[in-house]
């Protein structure tokens, strides 16, 4: 039978391979060795490499799982750096909303401010009557409706306490100590959040003082 029609089993076993050191010098203790030693050497079978996972392929939960167990204390810095960041970014949105509304705001009483002026001549046709028939009526209401949707009030009136951050006092009456307003010349406007875009222009009247605004105590009742 050739070696051609030799079936795969009834090939001949290999002989296994020996490796003869014939090295002069011992390579453990470096001497001049006095016979070449004929055993021959088996090669230490190498053990397979257990396959590994590449990062690629790992979930992203797996990849922080082995960066927290190989580097702990590099993910507790980074893991201190990102709420860094992230506090920085929530208070950089909070400033930016502060200040967009700010700017809105102004731009608001800015542009209301203009008005004032159509205003007061309105309350002057008003004191004289001439609001009671159109067209000046529908115009005025429909200006207050546009102000008053923009957050702009009106305050001055005859009667209220004199307040020297809202009221610019030209005459005073009387030598009393409880000062009022007596009569508005120019009423005053607030814009949103009780902001003054304008004060009142007034008279003033000093009446008697009451006991408790002397003595800032309540009155006492003698019986």
């Amino acid at each position: 039978m050739s070696n051609s029609e030799r079936r795969d089993g009834d090939k001949p076993p290999r002989e296994p391979i020996s490796i003869a050191d014939k090295r002069r010098f011992d390579p453990d203790t470096g001497r001049v060795r006095e016979h070449t030693p004929s055993e021959p050497v088996t090669p230490t079978p190498q053990r397979e490499s257990q396959p590994t996972t590449s990062d690629a392929e790992m979930h992203p939960g797996e990849r922080a799982d082995r960066a927290a167990r190989e580097h702990p204390d590099r993910v507790a810095e980074l893991t201190a750096d990102l709420q860094r960041v992230q506090a920085e970014y929530t208070n950089y949105r909070r400033r930016i909303e502060r200040d967009r509304h700010a700017a809105i705001e102004a731009a608001t009483a800015s542009v209301a401010a203009k008005f004032l002026g159509i205003l007061d001549d309105l309350d002057r046709a008003r004191e004289h009557g001439d609001l009671e028939t159109e067209p000046l009526r529908a115009i005025a209401a429909k200006l207050d409706a546009i102000l008053t949707g923009l957050g702009v009030a009106a305050f001055g009136e005859e009667g209220d306490r004199f307040d020297p951050t809202l009221h610019e006092a030209i005459q005073h009456e009387g030598a009393g100590g409880d000062p009022v307003v007596g009569r508005v010349l120019r009423r005053g406007y607030t814009f949103g959040d009780r902001k003054v875009l304008r004060t009142a222009t007034v008279t003033v009247v000093e009446g008697p003082a009451s006991p408790g605004n002397v003595t800032g105590t309540a009155p006492v009742d003698g019986s």
